[in-house]
């Protein structure tokens, strides 16, 4: 019997994702472990393996097509094998937990490739999705002047989306003239900036060589839409302080010459920032917190949150329970969840807001010597940590001379913590820094 290799579902957030790679074609023998196609999500990206031997009976989706999760993908089967009876069904079951290992779900779901093409009418070219094709058609867009995003340059529904809002809206008259002539313009002189067909005549139609419209990631689509939320759901302000880092800059150079001699832990002083974090927050609890508006939602365990760069975007995974951990298990953990962001191999639920209590955004290593990141809501508040600078100190005795400072910028959200609150939790990290012990 044939067997439906469906879409899985990466972390309970995730409702589509998109297909970047098709491993095998239609007609093609597969052996159980084979890969089939890979796929990502906003965060991530995977691959799915055949879970049983057979031949690709069928293909539902191409390259560059969002698939809802839990989907029918690909069937698998045996040579002549009718799979007329699988496409008919319309309602079936789904499996109640889904995989997020790189295993394959079996079963089939509501939308089938022969639902699709009754929506969508005739078989489209391998240039263009169907979403993408359909969307030309309506607007009036000459899909073959754009450039796609999708694999293998593909034109996807996002790159018609993002002509069309560049272009600006049309008359009746401009749009039946555009289809007709295949003109394009980017500047309206009608109302509202409306593009008129007296603007199709008088405007070069031709795309000028000095830019290019590049349509954004699904990636950087959800960190736009969570930074702009931010901002407008919530009282941010940021107040920057600097520690005296002299003490974490000698234990630094202790661990890399115990490194020399055998030691397994390479401790960074980002571990230690971590720490210190981790044990301001145990003293100040309401600042390990969420803020639900009307309400707020305080965490007895620190799970905390670490900013990555990724070249895929800027990604925050959590370390749960970290205060739990030693200095040696946190910054084991920091490593691992780094590394799996910029491998793409993240678990999805570990990068969800909601899943950590507090955040570190550490821009030290780019010399940035202040700066103002912003909350990942619901949380309360997030820190930067920036370079290290040599300031003047008074040493004592009447003297003073210049020592290193790191910096620290706390953004908090004002609705939850008044001023005063947030500066002596700031200033508790950099306590905790400048009086940081661990042993070797």
């Amino acid at each position: 019997m044939a067997t439906i290799v469906i879409m899985p579902k990466q972390g309970q957030s995730v409702e589509s994702c998109i297909i970047t790679q098709l491993f095998k074609k239609k007609g093609d023998h597969v052996k159980q472990g084979d890969l089939l196609f890979a796929y990502e999500t906003d965060k991530a990206s995977f691959e799915e393996i055949s879970p049983v031997d057979g031949i690709i009976l069928d293909l539902l989706f191409e390259e560059g097509d969002e698939v809802p999760v839990l989907t029918n993908v690909l069937i698998i089967g045996q040579e002549g094998e009718s799979i007329d009876a699988l496409k008919s069904k319309e309602t079936v079951s789904t499996p109640a937990e889904p995989s997020t290992e790189n295993t394959t779900a079996i079963t089939t779901s509501k939308l089938t490739k022969s639902s699709i093409t009754s929506e969508q009418g005739s078989t489209i070219s391998m240039g263009i999705s169907p979403r993408a094709k359909k969307l030309s058609a309506k607007e009036a867009v000459d899909a073959g002047q754009l450039q796609g995003s999708g694999p293998k340059g593909r034109i996807i529904e996002r790159d018609i989306q993002t002509f069309v809002s560049t272009r600006g809206k049309m008359t009746p008259l401009a749009k039946k003239e555009i289809k007709e002539n295949e003109h394009v313009v980017l500047d309206g002189s009608g109302l509202g900036g409306r593009i008129t067909s007296k603007d199709l005549t008088t405007q070069n139609p031709v795309y000028s060589a000095d830019f290019e419209i590049r349509p954004l990631t699904n990636m950087r689509k959800l960190i736009a839409k969570a930074m702009y939320a931010s901002l407008q759901n919530s009282a941010q302000l940021t107040h920057h302080l600097g520690a005296d880092a002299r003490r974490i800059l000698e234990l630094r150079e202790k661990i890399k010459k115990a490194m020399e001699k055998g030691y397994p832990y390479n401790i960074t002083l980002n571990d230690m920032v971590g720490m210190a974090v981790i044990k301001a927050l145990k003293k100040f609890p309401q600042v390990n917190s969420h803020c639900l508006g009307d309400s707020m939602k305080y965490f007895n365990k620190v799970h905390l949150a670490l900013a990555v760069d990724t070249e895929r975007g800027l990604m925050v995974p959590v370390v749960k329970n970290a205060d739990d951990l030693s200095i040696q298990g946190l910054s084991n953990q920091f490593k691992e969840i780094a590394n799996a962001c910029k491998k793409g191999s993240i678990d999805p639920d570990l990068l969800s807001s909601e899943a950590a209590t507090f955040t570190i955004s550490n821009l030290g290593n780019y010399g940035v010597e202040m700066f103002t990141p912003v909350i990942n809501l619901p949380q309360t508040a997030i820190l930067g940590v920036n370079t290290i600078v040599p300031r003047p100190k008074d040493l004592g005795n009447g003297s003073y001379g210049f020592v290193p400072f790191i910096g620290l910028s706390l953004t908090y959200d004002h609705r939850a913590l008044d001023g005063g609150e947030a500066t002596r939790f700031v200033k508790q990290i950099a306590i905790e820094i400048e009086n940081f012990e661990f042993e070797l």
